[in-house]
């Protein structure tokens, strides 16, 4: 993989068909919207225009006919970031069309263990998502076009997403029965 200076929020408006992304941290917030997360904290009522940006970006996509889809890998019991991000972020998001996953470790080895967080757009152009030990943000990693990689690396993404749907139930399923955990 390669560093580059390519710009991550273009790719949401020029993918033609899909953009996913694997989750698999639990906690991310050091990278997000911290007012909204300690708001969330002090049960404060989610905000009218919470996370309207990016419901935007989402809807434009989706109305166009493309597909943005998450899986989040985690086990329970959920953290308070996860218990904020699932009830505000997701719920909030799905009204817009995007669609959320969960890959539940709880009672079983985690499938994707050590892969990293990425959004995959189109089935080919990776975007690998870096965080520090704190779980900041510190940048995107551009995957090196198809044909530049010496053993097709670029496909494993398309195998861990495979994988992750695959083995992921989709979210207002998994709200039902653990969303009070």
């Amino acid at each position: 993989m390669i560093s580059a200076s390519n710009d991550l929020a273009a790719r949401f408006s020029t993918f033609q068909e899909e953009a996913f992304r694997l989750e698999t941290l639990d906690d991310y917030s050091n990278s997000g919207n911290p007012a909204a997360f300690r708001a969330f904290l002090a049960g404060e009522t989610k905000p009218a225009d919470y996370n309207a940006d990016w419901l935007e970006t989402v809807r434009k996509a989706t109305e166009s006919g493309k597909r943005m889809v998450r899986v989040h890998v985690l086990s329970r019991p959920l953290t308070p970031y996860l218990r904020y991000e699932l009830s505000w972020g997701y719920q909030t998001n799905m009204t817009a069309g995007e669609e959320f996953y969960i890959l539940d470790t709880t009672d079983r080895p985690n499938p994707l263990e050590g892969v990293p967080d990425f959004w995959l757009f189109d089935g080919w152009q990776p975007v690998v998502l870096n965080y520090d030990e704190n779980g900041a943000f510190s940048g995107p990693t551009f995957v090196p076009a198809p044909g530049a990689l010496p053993t097709g690396e670029e496909y494993e993404y398309v195998t861990h997403r495979s994988v992750a749907l695959a083995m992921s139930v989709p979210f207002t399923e998994w709200w039902g029965k653990h969303g009070a955990a």
